[in-house]
């Protein structure tokens, strides 16, 4: 039986929290999120007990996020907290509350607390011309301009492996994760066919795995790219490296294209606008959307349809080509 527990700290606490979803089959970029959320909150209002929470307490805090705090970010800028950041915020404090009122035999002071506001962002994918600017983008450093020299430019050490993401981030929809997690054995450089795993070791959402493909023109970058690296054969290799030989991660993902879309003048430059790029335009070449929600990992067709939406497909035209009445000629 659940009973109250005066004097657990909010870490100790976190710590169960975060066992107790462990065992419920979290995915670990979930957790992650909920430990860093809840670390964070802990280190503004102190490590006190559970049950000293207020609701106001918890109000003050998300109005604190919107108003006051200045978040440090990898790429610089003093913008303040997006609203579904701080949706985000919510929803582990909500769940962590839950959890604790159900455990300890706690009022939840959550409940009090409205969730945030928040419009979604609308999808924008790239261009043709973006695409081709990011790509040349990967080829050559920017301009030296010396004293005692003439200008020049040097080719840049990673142009290879960079032209491979971008072009197997746009042919296959990968999330960042599942992308940094894959490893060479994952893809059939013959047929460009890709496994994209469940749980840590694949990052797909959900623990659902499934399988993407690449094009042509992708499987040869990628077969470049591989061809002059020692371990380019071995299938337990990391698919793509990142400084030091090790494993490229999300944050030096997101900071490459970021990097090669300043350069490549190029607005608005993150690894998940590929995925938005590669479900338009699938659905504007003709494709269905129950087979891009089994290509896109989506549990639910909300999504794509959103993606359906902005490629502006002709359902009656769509129709007309699938009527079985009319193709069986009945």
């Amino acid at each position: 039986m659940n009973r109250r527990s005066p004097g657990l700290s909010l870490s100790k606490a976190i710590t169960g929290f975060l066992h107790y979803k462990t065992a419920e089959g979290l995915s670990p970029t979930t957790l992650d999120s909920y430990r860093r959320i809840l670390d964070k909150w802990v280190a503004h209002v102190g490590d006190i007990e559970v049950d000293q929470v207020t609701t106001q307490d918890l109000r003050a805090y998300l109005a604190w996020l919107r108003t006051d705090y200045k978040p440090c970010r990898l790429a610089g800028g003093d913008h303040p907290l997006s609203p579904k950041t701080i949706r985000n915020v919510w929803v582990a404090l909500s769940s962590f509350f839950t959890w604790a009122s159900v455990e300890f035999d706690l009022a939840n002071p959550m409940e009090a607390v409205p969730a945030p506001r928040f419009e979604v962002a609308p999808v924008e994918p790239f261009s043709k011309e973006d695409v081709e600017a990011l790509l040349k983008a990967c080829e050559f450093c920017r301009e030296a301009n010396t004293r005692d020299r003439r200008r020049f430019t040097m080719r840049r050490p990673t142009a290879r492996r960079d032209r491979a993401i971008i072009l197997t981030l746009l042919d296959t929809g990968l999330r960042a994760t599942e992308l940094c997690s894959l490893t060479v054995g994952d893809v059939d450089q013959k047929t460009g066919r890709i496994e994209v795993k469940h749980g840590p070791r694949g990052g797909a959402k959900g623990n659902k795995g499934r399988v993407v493909f690449l094009g042509k023109s992708a499987r040869r970058v990628l077969w470049r790219y591989l061809a002059e690296r020692e371990d380019g054969e071995d299938p337990d290799a990391p698919l793509f490296l990142g400084i030091f030989n090790r494993p490229l991660n999300k944050n030096g993902l997101r900071q490459l294209i970021a990097g090669l879309g300043k350069k490549a003048e190029a607005k608005d430059c993150y690894p998940h606008r590929f995925r938005h790029t590669f479900a338009i335009t699938y659905l504007r070449a003709g494709g269905d959307l129950f087979t891009l929600q089994a290509l896109l990992g989506h549990s639910t067709l909300d999504m794509v349809r959103r993606y359906a939406r902005i490629a502006e497909i002709d359902i009656q035209q769509a129709h007309r080509r699938a009527s079985p009445a009319d193709n069986w000629r009945l």
